[in-house]
């Protein structure tokens, strides 16, 4: 009996032993999960990055759209860069502002419910003003350059381009590089506060390098003989060498940012998604590419680039 109650007891205490260690690991998984103040802030942090990552639904930001004048979208642009923008000249002798970011603009505001007003300026008093707030949008063949991220927001690209090194036809087999007019000897054209001119600066730190307030003054002075060469977006300078052949395009010039996109006033986020969706829209039912083709079309004829006096 004896025997039998020792073996009992034996059994006993091995089942006790085993419940044991299977609730030592159980306990051990629990302490494991047991919330603590640093796995708590981490748990928020990713829930609110999953939160911020989803996507809202298409149209939200008509609810929370606000602009500088309710119910109009106000546009600065610079009407000296055909194709983008420009005046064209209808047969009676009158100017309207044309080009394919004037179609887009008038696109952007039909999609959002808005007026357009366009405000004609220089080029850096486009970004003077959108920087300001005083404007909604910059409409100027903007590139979404870095250095510009901290005075206004970028839209998505809408456009994509390149970049060139305009001569004359007399100079066009006069260097064999780009590397070539790097040289103190030459003076170098480029549009003030422009892309153009950050390119100028890398690519000819050594010549003489202009900052003229116009791309048509950047032509004119090429053609005059006043500048050796000067740096103008390829579309833009494809534009110009249709109305005047002694212009030509010597070089293309390497850019990281091949595009160009719509400057928003800083922190307007509805603005934003709805400048998005617009241009989305504009490139799936293929308006933007009607409004580039006519566009340069029109710079082909009759046009003048600049501010009108009056």
């Amino acid at each position: 009996m004896k025997k039998v109650l020792a073996i009992m007891f034996a059994l006993t205490l091995l089942v006790s032993l085993l419940a044991g260690c299977g609730s030592t690991a159980t306990d051990s998984q629990d302490a494991a999960a047991e919330s603590t103040p640093a796995a708590d802030a981490a748990a928020e942090d990713a829930t609110a990055e999953d939160a911020s990552a989803e996507e809202k639904p298409e149209g939200w930001w008509k609810e929370e759209l606000t602009t500088v004048t309710d119910g109009v979208l106000t546009v600065a642009t610079s009407p000296d860069f055909a194709p983008y923008e420009f005046y064209a000249i209808d047969e009676e002798g009158n100017a309207q502002l044309a080009g394919f970011d004037m179609a887009l603009a008038q696109y952007i505001a039909d999609y959002m419910g808005l007026t357009l007003e366009v405000v004609p300026m220089d080029f850096d008093g486009v970004l003077a003003e959108v920087t300001a707030g005083n404007v909604d949008l910059g409409m100027a063949g903007l590139s979404p350059d870095p250095n510009r991220m901290d005075a206004m927001d970028f839209s998505d690209i809408y456009y994509q381009g390149g970049q060139s090194l305009v001569t004359v036809q007399a100079n066009k087999d006069k260097w064999a590089s780009l590397e070539e007019l790097n040289d103190p000897s030459l003076t170098i054209g480029a549009q003030l506060g422009s892309i153009q001119y950050d390119l100028a600066m890398e690519n000819t730190p050594d010549a003489d390098i202009v900052q003229l307030a116009k791309v048509t003054d950047v032509v004119s002075e090429l053609l005059g003989g006043k500048l050796d060469a000067g740096f103008i977006e390829t579309v833009v300078a494809e534009s110009y060498a249709k109305n005047y052949p002694d212009l030509c395009i010597a070089f293309d010039v390497p850019y990281e940012v091949e595009g160009s996109s719509i400057g928003v006033v800083k922190g307007n986020e509805a603005l934003m998604a709805g400048v998005n969706e617009a241009i989305a829209a504009a490139l799936a039912d293929g308006s933007l590419d009607t409004f580039v083709a006519e566009a340069n079309e029109l710079a082909s004829g009759n046009i003048y680039e600049g501010l009108m006096e009056g």
